[in-house]
């Protein structure tokens, strides 16, 4: 059995080489696929914005009629929200016996999430959030946790939620098929992940074996050199992670991803009665899963800019609610729920390298050309 500190460096190894694929990953030539993908997203997210230009014509009434007081406490929603993603990593910490404080958590969910806004989606915004839990004192077996289970547990949550929209939307006959099959697919795809994970964690050593024979296969067509050792004490932390929430440490996790959900939705809907046209809540429910369960999927634009919007307003005017408030209403609750935590995450960035020791630096090159040229140099990890 390894010893603490063997198991520590085998740890840290880990990490080094999860930082060092997400450097490399940059060099493959499929990088136009991407730019490809989010032209052709953000082209869908222009068609469904420009009908809705009458409607903000006619939503400056609305704007002027609005409650100040409401969007105050739509305000303070959205804290309770972030506060949630703080419970989450506080959670965590105290499931692998270490502390972090629970406003720390919650301004490294902030800042983690700006990187993934600038940097390409939730693997940089783990590694980031990892990296500031680390140099907050969280031990390396914590840190490594934060890289995958909070991002499951969001998206679990916005499962259920949109699951409960769709079933309201069929009982009003309004389920169409193009939602009936987006759901589908993005179902299946976590319902894939899940079924893995709950399969390898059965079957350990066939699960290992098949990684390791997965990323050296990768590796090979990348010409790039490959460390089975590493990659199965990668495997093997994962599962300890696992059998840290088999153990009962699932529910503060799960609790603070509910607590963040739940607010953002109390959020939705305190825009709506500011907007002086409350709603129940089973149709904010409904007007919510999908569109941010789409902002969630790979190769989508960054945060889901055009498309929440867009389809947010859309089923809100499918389900009677007058185009103009629509409109005003989700553009607030973005402006609270997404814009100015994403500006305040930046402005937290030198702050929580401060508090981290430099342990939680993080930085993203100016460019790919200074990228091929620095050889991606992965920052230390500590």
């Amino acid at each position: 059995m390894d010893s603490p500190s063997e198991a520590a460096a085998d740890t840290e190894q880990d990490m080094t080489g999860l930082a060092e694929a997400q450097h490399r990953s940059a060099r493959l030539p499929t990088h136009w696929l991407r730019h490809l993908v989010t032209v052709l997203v953000l082209g869908l997210a222009v068609h469904l914005l420009l009908p809705q230009i009458t409607a903000l014509q006619h939503s400056l009434d609305v704007i002027r009629g609005m409650t100040w007081w409401v969007l105050a406490l739509a305000v303070c929603s959205t804290g309770m929200s972030t506060l949630g993603s703080g419970i989450l990593l506080n959670a965590i910490a105290r499931m692998t016996g270490d502390r972090l404080p629970l406003v720390r958590g919650a301004l490294i969910a902030v800042a983690s999430n700006s990187v993934g806004l600038v940097a390409g989606g939730i693997v940089p915004a783990g590694v980031a959030a990892s990296r500031w839990v680390r140099g907050s004192g969280v031990g390396i077996a914590g840190a490594l946790v934060t890289l995958w289970l909070p991002v499951l547990l969001y998206n679990g949550v916005l499962v259920v939620v949109t699951a409960l929209g769709l079933v309201n939307l069929l009982l009003l006959h309004k389920l169409t098929a193009p939602l009936a099959v987006t759901f589908a697919v993005i179902l299946a795809g976590i319902s894939v992940v899940i079924a893995a994970i709950a399969w390898g964690s059965r079957r350990r050593e066939e699960f290992t074996g098949l990684v390791t024979r997965a990323g050296e296969r990768w590796a090979a067509l990348r010409h790039r050199p490959f460390d089975p050792a590493a990659a199965q004490a990668s495997v093997a932390r994962i599962f300890h992670g696992i059998d840290w929430l088999g153990e009962g440490g699932w529910r503060g996790p799960v609790v603070g991803a509910g607590l963040t959900t739940f607010f953002d939705l109390v959020t939705l809907y305190l825009c709506f009665v500011a907007a002086g046209h409350p709603l129940s809540p089973a149709v904010v429910v409904t007007a919510y899963g999908l569109p941010m369960l789409l902002a969630k999927a790979p190769l989508t634009t960054p945060g889901g800019i055009g498309i929440v919007e867009a389809s947010m307003v859309a089923l809100f005017a499918s389900l009677g609610v007058p185009k103009q408030v629509a409109v005003v209403a989700v553009l607030a609750y973005r402006l609270l729920a997404f814009w100015l935590p994403s500006l305040a995450g930046f402005l937290l960035f030198p702050y929580l390298q401060h508090v981290a020791g430099g342990q939680g630096t993080w930085r993203m090159p100016r460019s790919r050309r200074r990228q091929r040229r620095q050889g991606y140099p992965p920052p230390p990890l500590g």
